[in-house]
């Protein structure tokens, strides 16, 4: 079998990912690459410090022919917007070994989850392509690059919950995190937050919005298919919010369908394709998370980038 080659080879890596496990997939990533040096022409492993230091690492990488990221959402959106700081030429291939409690990113690559040595062997049988992201800039003077999910309301407030338990060490993971998180936060009666929402320049629509997410690909909270159809090469974001305030429990009962995407035949819920969207809030800040990482503002401005990062998806990749 044919294997890719890797080149120049970074591997930035969590070691306090899953609760310590990203350490031990550190050093099994780093004796892979010295048993099988013909894979790589040079292999360098970096263990992060600190939050924001993925970010810090990244925006050096111009003379990197690969870049493999391990850990989860959290460290992979910060290597992508060290990354997107260099030219386009410059920017090498992302790589993920996915070993976070979501892994949202992993799951549109469909890159096995948790499993160091799978993943490996994924990434040397796997295939380049390019793929879509987005940008978000905030009237807060904000900006970020959306490598999975952006997300304002009810929905963003979950994500950042599970991100702020997971951090408190919860024994919770994944799906069942996001799940008791969204139990908690749409049982609280709310009624949403007043926005404007302008697709593509068309007519500004008005919402009381719960939930409205912009997606990259179609799944976020570990595995919740809010966008099922989102595909990251189309050269288009995917969006699905909210146009119908439900009770309490027909809310309950939609969050439960978006596992597995058959929220999408409710009427309270519409889905679309964009280029660009404007959003707005009148009064209250809402929550808003890109990738599980808060973003302050009141009006935001997202557009789709075509084609702005090249990966290695595995080999059962369907796009």
């Amino acid at each position: 079998m044919a294997h890719l080659r890797l080149g120049r080879t970074l591997v930035l890596a969590n070691p306090t990912a899953r609760s310590g496990k990203g350490a031990t997939a550190a050093t099994f990533v780093q004796r892979f690459f010295e048993s099988y040096a013909s894979i790589t022409t040079s292999f360098d492993l970096v263990l992060t410090e600190r939050r924001g230091h993925a970010t810090q690492l990244a925006t050096r990488t111009q003379d990197v022919d690969t870049l493999v990221v391990l850990g989860g959402d959290g460290i992979i959106h910060e290597a992508v917007g060290g990354v997107m700081t260099l030219p386009r030429h410059s920017r090498p291939t992302l790589a993920v070994i996915p070993m976070g409690s979501g892994n949202d990113f992993a799951r549109t690559l469909h890159a096995a989850i948790n499993d160091a040595e799978t993943a490996l062997a994924q990434i040397v049988s796997g295939k380049r392509r390019h793929i879509d992201l987005g940008l978000v800039t905030s009237d807060a003077g904000e900006a970020a690059y959306v490598a999975q999910t952006l997300s304002f309301g009810l929905d963003a407030a979950i994500a950042l919950d599970t991100t702020r338990r997971r951090e408190a060490n919860t024994r919770q993971r994944g799906s069942a995190l996001f799940a008791t998180s969204g139990l908690k936060i749409f049982s609280s009666g709310s009624q949403g937050y007043p926005a404007r929402l302008s697709i593509d320049g068309g007519a500004p629509q008005e919402l009381q919005t719960l939930v409205m997410a912009i997606q990259n690909g179609p799944s976020y909270g570990g595995g919740f298919r809010v966008c099922p159809d989102a595909v990251p090469t189309d050269g288009l974001l995917d969006i699905c919010y909210n146009v119908l305030v439900p009770s309490t429990p027909r809310l309950l009962a939609l969050f439960a369908l978006a596992r597995v995407g058959k929220h999408a035949s409710s009427s309270a819920v519409r889905f679309g394709r964009l280029t660009r969207a404007h959003v707005e809030f009148v009064g209250e800040e809402p929550p808003c998370q890109v990738d599980g990482e808060p973003l302050l503002g009141r009006s935001f401005d997202v557009r789709v980038l075509p084609d702005a990062l090249d990966v290695i998806a595995p080999a059962v990749c369907p796009w």
